[in-house]
């Protein structure tokens, strides 16, 4: 079978297709435009059964992934660490699109369970309202403090609650409070608060499209005990896929509540893992924490751990690592529930490339 290996650029993808044995037989350069993507389907369609592999960057090749998903093949990502010392082990010194395209082919000729592309789905959704909600409440936070500031020069006897420049009666108090005041200061109080009005009801507007696909899309995962919509939509965005994780250990690793080992001898020792993804791992955390102030099966757990002698913070860490776990199976739930009920329309032999290209825009 030929490998194709592609290396992405904002104008222009540089496809090598090698054979069985790594060996280059033939090489494209097109632009990265729609044009550029029906030359990579005919070229392509040349060599018969392929493999295709990416560099996996992304935000440069997602319209392309989706144009080679729609016409049938098989894509693959390439992770740049990997091609780093496949291109030191080339014969071809120096670096070069080509080059590149090729080491991407040659790591793809020879790693297996390298992860797969797909469609973008309710995943995605979640990881792009997510970070815009967080963008959005940051935002908001900065606003809130330069606000009160002013509101302690403006009216210092006004008792504004803490983390509650967010709430409506607190957004009319503070209205009332500085309507009659003159000069620049209350202008740009007034200011502060009709910006973090606008930003709280957008807010809650991203907060109640999370609700939705989450409860229509991963109602196993919530029904995870300490588990809330925007925890369960951090966690669902920064996975992208939990079938790209072949255990519940390679998941806990990926999000960093699996303990590193730090022994030598017959005195097991383990330290905690700073590493992995923190959005994930803070979202476990929360539902830690809940689970351990609302009673339930976590409570009665971090309470065994306890009276088996560790100390409270590391029965925390195991509770959290034991959430983990039941995510990783909600996840797996979830996505094969979901995978049941899809049904796209199938891409024939009489689909055309401009047809393609089309439903991929």
């Amino acid at each position: 079978m030929i490998t194709v290996g592609i290396d992405a650029h904002k104008d222009s993808y540089t496809l090598v297709a090698i054979d069985e044995v790594g060996k280059r037989i033939a090489a494209l350069t097109v632009p990265a435009r729609k044009a550029g993507h029906i030359r990579i389907l005919e070229w392509l369609d040349e060599f018969g059964m392929v493999k295709v592999a990416v560099e996996d960057c992304r935000h440069l090749t997602r319209a392309l992934e989706a144009s080679l998903l729609l016409a049938g093949h098989q894509v693959l990502r390439v992770h740049t660490r990997l091609m780093a010392g496949m291109r030191r082990s080339s014969r071809e010194p120096g670096k070069s699109d080509p080059i590149d395209a090729e080491a991407v082919a040659r790591v793809a000729l020879r790693e297996d369970n390298l992860p797969t592309a797909h469609l973008a789905g309710p995943d995605r959704d979640l990881k792009l309202f997510s970070d815009h909600r967080k963008r959005l409440v940051e935002h908001r936070t900065g606003l809130q403090a330069k606000l009160r500031w002013f509101l302690h020069e403006l009216v210092p006897d006004l008792e504004v609650p803490s983390r509650g420049i967010r709430r409506a009666t607190v957004f009319d108090q503070i209205t009332d409070a500085i309507a009659g005041i003159d000069g620049a200061v209350a202008e740009i109080a007034r200011d502060l608060l009709a910006d973090i009005i606008t930003l709280t009801q957008r807010i809650t507007a991203i907060e109640r499209q999370l609700t939705a696909i989450v409860r229509a899309e991963y109602p196993t995962l919530l029904d995870v005990p300490g588990m809330g919509v925007l925890g369960a939509a951090a966690i669902v965005g920064e996975t992208a896929g939990v079938s790209r994780f072949r255990s519940r250990d390679a998941f806990a690793r990926f999000n960093g509540t699996a303990p590193i080992p730090v022994w030598s001898g017959n005195n097991v020792k383990v330290r905690l893992s700073r590493g992995g993804n923190r959005r994930i791992n803070t979202s476990l955390h929360m539902a830690a924490v809940t689970q351990q102030r609302l009673g339930g099966e976590g409570a009665v757990y971090f309470a065994k751990q306890v009276g088996a002698g560790k100390t409270r913070v590391e029965a925390l860490r195991l509770l959290r690592r034991r959430i983990s776990d039941r995510v990783f199976t909600a996840l797996r739930q979830d996505e094969a529930a979901r995978a049941t009920s899809d049904h796209r329309t199938p891409i024939t032999l009489n689909t055309t490339l401009k047809s393609i290209l089309a439903t991929a825009a």
